[in-house]
């Protein structure tokens, strides 16, 4: 079977190397860290005497979600370096800010002969996965090399399910190099064991995204802060994707006739993405500003563009309104937990299926608001409920204070994950700090 798998993953690479060149040379991706993917170990991870521990976590949100798993893995084990792969530029930014840049790295391809130098060179004594990434070959060269792993914060959503499903036969047998799966919900923890996982081995343990404490505000929020000093209300839309910004943009508009120094600071999903909605913003007549460019001038009626990377958390916290994209068209939804965080007044498109059970949580305690626009009409539907909260002050307040209290409901995760990890670890092998 894993021959087969390594062809196939073969075939497939190569197939997409024409695509993967394009994006290379229009965008910039996949250049960084190409080197490590194809199996040049950086010397910053060498760990010829082993007591290290390996954690996958492939972009944004999986490194924001186990942040608090790494603090903790590290106050228990002080002696043991903890090394974090991740596949994504924007994934190995913000690990390398959070963790430091000597102990991140880019996941390899997973072919045995690539992974095989990476066991060899870090000789990791546990291996640790955020969410759901069952590499074959990377599970099983774990399992030869005696490293106990553990699937923590473990989601199957709506999309993926029957497609895992259907290959249960094959998949059932990558699963068995996994020791643990800890579950964010109990319809995960069902959907792991329909799969195959082996039900002894499965756990809910809540989500570790909850966990996750505000960090410090770049400097950008006090310097935005003062440039909205005469302006307002401010909406801010983050994380959109492509077939969102002109929906929101014209929903602006609506907003802009009734409240002319309204400001709309707006973040798309994808930095390749962003020149493009700079264009779109201006072809639309607003009055635009990018922030890479952006030199503090006041914000009145117009739009902010925020074409960086890791300043949308923080400037959450100057909103009157949240939108959180990725729910207007079919892409599955980004996490809303950011703006909960800071205690905004929440809304979302009608597609959360990455995000279902945290948006289902939120909207029982009416911590957030679903619009459900018809096609023809998204922009009125979308502005409308904007409208609604900017004329209602008060309940636009105990909506965002429900969001923060739904969010502090939910914590404790990370606690418990780090509890069932303890299990699996062989005590001649790591060995927990005492005073």
């Amino acid at each position: 079977m894993y021959l087969i798998y390594s062809a196939l993953l073969a075939v497939g690479l190569l197939v997409a190397s024409p695509y993967w060149l394009l994006e290379m040379l229009r965008h910039g991706k996949y250049k960084k860290g190409l080197l490590q993917r194809l199996g040049n170990v950086p010397e910053s991870i060498r760990s010829p005497h082993g007591r290290s521990i390996w954690i996958h976590a492939v972009s944004v949100g999986e490194v924001l979600a186990v942040s608090q798993l790494v603090q903790a893995l590290g106050t228990e084990f002080p002696d043991h370096r903890i090394l974090i792969s991740t596949t994504t530029d924007t994934g190995h930014q913000l690990a390398s800010r959070r963790f430091g840049a000597e102990n991140v790295f880019y996941f390899p391809l997973d072919f045995r002969f690539i992974m095989r130098k990476y066991f060899r060179a870090m000789r990791p004594e546990f291996v640790v996965v955020a969410e759901t990434e069952f590499w074959p070959n990377f599970l099983r060269l774990a399992n030869e090399a005696r490293s106990p792993v553990a699937i923590v914060n473990a989601r199957i959503s709506d999309r993926s399910f029957p497609g895992y499903r259907r290959w249960r036969f094959l998949l059932r047998k990558v699963l068995k190099n996994v020791n643990l799966f800890l579950a964010q919900t109990q319809k995960d923890s069902r959907r792991l064991i329909e799969i195959g996982a082996p039900a002894d081995r499965v756990a809910v343990s809540g989500n570790l995204k909850f966990d996750v404490p505000l960090p410090a505000p770049p400097p950008i929020v006090a310097q935005v802060r003062s440039a909205l000093r005469d302006s307002g209300p401010v909406l801010v839309c983050g994380s959109t994707v492509e077939g969102e910004e002109d929906v929101v943009l014209s929903a602006f508009r609506h907003i802009l006739r009734t409240y002319p120094a309204a400001v709309m600071l707006l973040a798309p999903r994808r930095p390749e993405r962003f020149s493009y909605v700079a264009s779109l913003a201006r072809q639309l007549k607003f009055q635009v500003s990018e922030r890479s460019g952006w030199n503090g001038e006041p914000l009145s009626g117009g739009v902010l563009l925020i074409d960086t990377i890791g300043e949308l958390a923080g400037l959450y916290a100057l909103a009157d309104i949240a939108f959180v994209g990725g729910s207007l068209v079919p892409s599955g939804g980004h996490s809303i937990i950011e703006p909960a965080q800071h205690g905004v007044a929440i809304l979302v498109g009608p597609h959360t299926e990455n995000f279902r059970d945290v948006v289902a949580t939120f909207e029982s305690q009416n911590a957030v608001r679903v619009v459900h626009p018809e096609e023809e009409d998204e922009a009125d539907e979308l502005s409308e409920a904007i409208m609604e909260l900017l004329a209602d002050e008060n309940e636009r307040n105990a909506m965002g204070r429900r969001a923060l209290q739904t969010l502090q409901a939910q914590q404790g995760a990370t606690a418990i994950t780090l509890q069932k990890m303890k299990t699996l670890l062989p005590t001649h092998k790591l060995e927990a700090h005492t005073d």
